[in-house]
């Protein structure tokens, strides 16, 4: 029988809500179709929102998003997305499709948006083909009331009261799509850059310098070592391929079993990538000032069939929900150095949480594990271990049964997630509670086959449901936990 232990009164750390963020990007039908229809279309909306998708994340509780890129964000120069959208600029989307960008979806569209959300704005400034000027009076722009060239421009464009921007990446990928950069340079670079990015008011900016691009350490290691007092957080970048092969990297759907462990064992690799990483910015910042931020992570697999390939539209299966539990569940335990985590992508793209297809939209297995999960957000860490065994097909690809994190809510509510990485067995777990007892337990389950996923004509096939296979004994509770599943337990103590 698996044990597992928690100790509700040994808190590790509080589990910052960004951790559950998200990462929107000029790229497919993400923003445009998928969040932005305009305020003409016949799609219901507001201030060109789509009404359903706004409704869909509110209820997700999204605390934080990404924009506007990724590699966009490195050739995006913000003043071409402000003003009428009559003359705003319109250009071809040299990495994301050959599509003509028309600007519409810009700078207060993206306000307006997080607005509706509640969540924070999270942007990504051009670092690779911008200046310092540009970035500097975009961020003047967005946050500085008083007189000046950028607040009088925003004033212009409908807008006179600043926003409140916190979380500000200088640059994008600086290793690769944005800038082919070596460490040190970018490093330099980004002491320059940041400099410039002022705090106006009372906005305070939390900086995050472009991190290493899965195991590069050398790259963590040089920043770090050149930049790290003009930073806030640093970032990590890591898609879980299943072939490992960037040029054939696995379909979404029709997969096998030996593909189904081999792509939760590479999801498993971000374990080792946030403990070396932290290793490394220990050496420079002991105390955990800075922050690592995970901000593209999340399955890529080929294109599907007959669509775009700029446009990098996958399906969402059962296997993807339990790649974004594995990854929380990992984030949670690391939440001493993990201050935000952004699945890539929203919607459309990637491992989405949505799907949309004209007035059609559907809620992906992955969305429900963000709400089985959102119970983490702002909750204290607290101590937990599992009894796992190793299962899998290939001892190369062999991974534990059973991955978990728990947490305690500010009402003292414990919080269990925890997920069967089997295939055929369901386990029996008896749940330890030390020196506290449970007085009730309620949960949540998303099961169903490997491959199950959520199509617009059966969109409600694989969706979480109530759990009541859990019960109260004199040591804490007790559950089994059926093959191929997420589950989220409560658990109220005497």
């Amino acid at each position: 029988m698996t044990k597992l232990y928690v100790n509700p009164n040994i808190k590790k750390g509080k589990i910052n809500k960004e951790i559950y963020g998200h990462f929107s990007e000029h790229l497919g039908r993400c923003i445009y179709e998928g969040i932005y229809v305009g305020e003409d279309s016949a799609i219901p909306n507001k201030n060109g929102m789509r009404t359903d998708v706004v409704e869909a994340l509110k209820k997700m509780k999204i605390p934080v998003l990404r924009w506007p890129g990724g590699c966009f964000a490195d050739e995006y120069h913000w003043k071409d997305g402000i003003g009428p959208k009559e003359n705003r600029k319109k250009m071809i989307n040299t990495h994301w499709g050959g599509v003509v960008e028309d600007n519409s979806f810009g700078t207060h569209e993206f306000m307006e948006l997080c607005s509706q959300l509640g969540c924070e704005p999270y942007i990504n400034a051009n670092l690779g083909s911008g200046t310092v000027q540009e970035m500097s009076e975009w961020v003047e722009y967005m946050t500085f009331d008083g007189l000046s060239p950028m607040a009088a421009l925003r004033e212009k464009n409908g807008r006179k009261e600043p926003w409140k921007v916190k979380f500000l990446g200088v640059g994008n990928e600086n290793w690769g799509c944005g800038g082919n950069m070596r460490p040190e340079y970018y490093a330099d670079e980004y002491r320059r850059y940041s400099t410039y990015c002022r705090n106006y008011g009372k906005n305070r900016l939390y900086k995050i310098a472009c991190g290493a691009n899965a195991a590069d350490y050398h790259w963590t290691e040089q920043v770090m070592k050149i930049a790290h007092p003009f930073m806030d957080g640093l970032s990590l970048h890591y898609y879980t391929v299943p072939t490992g092969n960037w040029s054939d990297k696995g379909n979404a759907t029709g997969f096998n079993e030996k593909d189904w462990y081999q792509t939760l064992s590479k999801t498993l690799f971000m374990d080792e990538l946030v403990t070396k990483n932290d290793h490394i910015m220990s050496k420079y910042d002991p105390e955990k000032r800075i922050g690592l931020l995970v901000d593209e992570w999340g399955t890529w697999y080929n294109v599907e069939e007959g669509t775009n390939p700029g446009f990098l539209y996958q399906q969402n299966t059962m296997r993807d929900a339990l790649v974004a539990g594995i990854n929380l569940n990992i984030f949670n335990k690391h939440c001493d150095r993990v201050h935000m985590a952004n699945i890539a992508q929203l919607v459309n793209v990637l491992q989405s949480v949505i799907l949309t297809e004209g007035e059609k939209m559907l809620l992906t297995p992955t969305y429900y594990v963000f709400c089985m999960y959102k119970e983490h957000q702002g909750a204290e860490l607290v101590e937990s271990t599992i009894t796992t065994e190793q299962i899998g097909l290939e001892k190369e690809y062999m991974v534990p049964n059973l991955n978990e994190s728990v947490s305690v809510d500010a009402d003292g509510k414990v919080h269990i997630t925890i997920t069967n990485l089997s295939l055929t067995d369901s386990y029996e777990v008896d749940t330890v509670l030390t020196e506290a007892k449970a007085k009730s337990v309620t949960g949540t389950i998303l099961t169903d086959e490997m491959g199950a996923y959520n199509t617009f004509e059966n969109p409600e096939r694989v969706q979480s449901k109530g759990f009541h296979d859990a019960r109260v004994t004199e040591s804490g509770i007790f559950f089994t936990i059926p093959a191929c599943s997420v589950v989220s337990l409560e658990v109220e103590l005497a």
